[in-house]
């Protein structure tokens, strides 16, 4: 189990609630998996040293999880070591109150036999499971995730949605949904951090473990990860984003240009107006470009036959879906096929 760290100088020491004791400290296990984030990893864990520091009380304790004792190497190449092995966690040794699991690129791989037993015995246990960017995967084809709210990485969820149809996922940037929390990894493992030290130890803590960390304060769970395709938020027309995330939800099912419009409470019009001012291309070329990079991470992302994907993003033709896609991405989406690497599979529905 981590020390506490060294209380810097530059620390102004803050009062922790009365209901917090040294005897109460919240016990976190992190399950680091190959090709884990580092980035993912200390966004979470630097907040909680943090505020250890600042209340100059023991608040938080983690320790790092392998599924051997051997160190485990992340997506950048370094390694840490592993405090204990999944299989020593079980007992009278599975002394944690949360499980932080953060898993890799190569997620659909990662789910052995010894991993998918050691998570559904710590959630026997009623222990709490926090999953960090892809590791959302490993949660729901364990099946712990049936009917539950959830999120992962915008870059892996439109992968998630074909192939798990139980869990109700969110591109938040985190969701928490009883012993079960998501978060979309990165620096919303920050966000979600810091959540939890405002629930354990309360919101002065909180409030200035994000001014030691330099950030205005924690995002609420329901932020949107990213912005609108081709946009950024900033000095846009509110009715863009909303007519834009109103493509994005109707994939399968197009919508016409003029319900766009109506649905974003402007004129056809106006609504070519802004396109052309602020992302450069008419309502209809940016909707058949959302398609397109939607199907492209399809096909990455998993192995569904390519008609099947054309489907999903409402192709009503095999030749025309490849032609779009050509036209966008300068290759054929059966070339687009042969760059996936081997690793990726269908999953498991």
């Amino acid at each position: 189990m981590n020390a506490p760290a060294t209380i810097l100088l530059a620390l102004k020491p803050v009062e922790r609630p009365n209901d917090v004791s040294l005897d109460e400290a919240l016990h976190v296990g992190v399950l680091v998996l190959p090709g884990f984030s580092h980035l993912s990893l200390h966004a979470y864990i630097e907040p909680l040293r943090m505020a250890n520091a600042l209340s100059k009380a023991t608040l938080f304790g983690w320790q790092v999880v392998g599924m051997h004792k051997t160190a485990v190497s992340g997506a950048n190449g370094i390694s840490i070591s592993v405090d204990i092995a999944a299989d020593e966690l079980s007992g009278t040794n599975l002394r944690i109150n949360q499980l932080v699991v953060i898993a890799g690129e190569q997620v659909q791989q990662q789910l052995t036999p010894q991993l998918h037993a050691f998570l559904r015995r710590v959630a026997r246990q009623g222990i709490s499971i926090t999953a960090l960017g892809t590791a959302t995967w490993l949660l729901a084809e364990t099946g712990l995730l049936t009917d539950s709210l959830c999120t992962i990485h915008w870059s892996t969820l439109p992968a998630f949605t074909e192939v798990f149809r139980k869990p109700h996922v969110r591109e938040t940037i985190f969701v928490k949904d009883g012993q079960y929390s998501t978060c979309a990894g990165e620096l919303a493992a920050f966000d979600l951090a810091v959540d939890l030290i405002a629930n354990h130890a309360g919101a002065t803590v909180a409030q200035e473990v994000c001014r030691h960390a330099i950030v205005d304060g924690q995002r609420a769970g329901s932020n949107r990860q990213t912005a609108p395709s081709g946009i950024s938020y900033a000095n846009v027309s509110a009715k863009l984003v909303l007519a834009i995330q109103t493509m994005e939800a109707h994939l399968d099912n197009l919508l016409s240009i003029d319900t766009v419009a109506i649905r974003a409470g402007v004129s056809r019009r106006q609504l070519e107006r802004l396109f052309l001012e602020h992302v450069g291309v008419s309502p209809a070329k940016h909707y058949m470009k959302i398609r397109v990079d939607h199907a492209k991470r399809l096909i990455q992302g998993t192995r569904m036959p390519l008609v099947d994907i054309a489907i999903a993003c409402g192709f009503i033709s095999a030749s025309h879906f490849s032609k779009c896609f050509k036209a966008i991405h300068r290759i054929t989406p059966q070339q687009c096929r042969l760059e996936v690497p081997a690793w990726v599979g269908p999953g498991l529905g």
